[in-house]
């Protein structure tokens, strides 16, 4: 996250000046695309949990659409809360992968996007939840509720461990 960025780099420039380490290297010799793109988050945990997200919001999404319909309301509402979902998902994926999180201070990008899950795991459940009790065995529906539930419970990961990371890095900066 930002934050743990922000903490390691004001360490090291009142410690003096000291040597970029070897990846940093690498990477400028690289050229111009490794310094705009942050190649490593595609490989992390929270980067391949966030790709995971966006699929099954998107699995979701279209068995609930391609299906017959036997409530509008409550399905219009999972539609809308799966959408909604996975745009800012990708919206936060998109800002790390070319770090405009360094370029955007202002924002608080850990809390914005702790935030974000907060309130968009607790509508997916709402939506899930409605979705599989007005389902009456339809397959597509059921499968549509089913990869709620999973988008959900992958939410629920990324958020806990956002914050697990951000209270980690937060308590061991006072220390140090």
């Amino acid at each position: 996250m930002s934050h743990g960025a922000r903490v390691i780099r004001t360490g090291v420039s009142s410690g003096g000046p000291a040597a970029p380490p070897a990846a940093t290297v690498a990477s400028s010799s690289a050229g111009s695309d490794a310094e705009l793109m942050d190649g490593a988050y595609f490989r992390s945990c929270a980067g391949m949990l966030k790709v995971a997200q966006m699929i099954s919001l998107l699995i979701g999404f279209i068995s609930v659409n391609n299906s017959p319909w036997t409530d509008y309301s409550a399905y219009s509402f999972f539609q809308i809360v799966t959408m909604c979902d996975l745009v800012m998902i990708l919206f936060f994926y998109v800002t790390h992968i070319f770090r405009i999180y360094r370029k955007l201070t202002c924002v608080s990008w850990p809390l914005a996007e702790f935030l974000h899950y907060l309130i968009g795991t607790i509508l997916l459940l709402i939506g899930s939840i409605v979705a599989a009790a007005k389902s009456y065995n339809l397959t597509g529906l059921v499968a549509g509720a089913t990869f709620g539930f999973l988008a959900t419970i992958l939410c629920v990961l990324s958020m806990w461990s956002s914050y697990k990371v951000s209270c980690i890095t937060q308590s061991t900066s006072k220390y140090h």
